[in-house]
């Protein structure tokens, strides 16, 4: 696989990280306190490396993995240094006590991020119906993603099952405002009937 750059030093980051390390990825941390992203970086181990918030991304792939309202602001401020990536994005644009989405009818995260992204730049959405502290390395998960560009979902597609996950495609872009959704209902779900966020959401074909 191509270089992965995470941008973020939360759970999420560490998670998917350490499925990323596992799956034989070339990783860099990328964090706003570089302390921690060294830290993050040495507890993956497997050569990842910690670069400061604002240094260019080195990976071909860019995962976002940064709270919802962060993620506009931090595509903005790399701009032309995301030309030419693919960018995943994991956010789940939900409101305070996870009762709704902040987005408006119809409009998703993701496509405020490509909105805000280079022309060249392509934005997938991935990896937001799946909890972080479900992505132990060795488990198979499912992996629901959307995206508009081709190459950049094929791409995608391949990271993901580096790590072990299966990949279903959810189809365009317009979609991540139905995952998004489907991320709010798993938190809803978690709190109601499952009565735990010790699950994930998967794929079965009736035969």
């Amino acid at each position: 696989m191509s270089g992965i750059s995470i941008v973020g030093v939360g759970g999420m980051a560490r998670a998917l990280g350490a499925r990323v390390v596992a799956g034989g990825n070339d990783v860099e941390i990328i964090g706003r306190d570089i302390s921690k992203a060294k830290e993050m970086a040495a507890v993956l181990g497997g050569g990842a490396t910690a670069v400061t918030f604002g240094t260019a991304p080195a990976g071909d792939i860019v995962i976002l993995a940064v709270p919802n309202a962060s993620a506009v602001p931090v595509v903005t401020q790399y701009g032309d240094a995301l030309a030419g990536k693919v960018i995943i994005d994991l956010t789940n644009p939900v409101n305070a006590d996870a009762t709704g989405l902040v987005t408006a009818d119809g409009a998703s995260a993701a496509q405020a991020i490509a909105d805000a992204a280079p022309a060249s730049a392509h934005v997938v959405k991935a990896f937001n119906t799946v909890f972080g502290h479900t992505l132990v390395p060795g488990r198979s998960l499912d992996v629901l993603f959307a995206g508009d560009n081709a190459q950049a979902k094929a791409t995608v597609s391949a990271f993901i099952e580096s790590l072990g996950l299966r990949p279903m495609d959810a189809g365009g872009l317009e979609m991540a405002h139905w995952l998004e959704g489907l991320g709010l209902l798993m938190i809803s779900l978690a709190r109601n009937g499952v009565g735990t966020f010790d699950f994930t959401l998967g794929i079965s074909t009736l035969r």
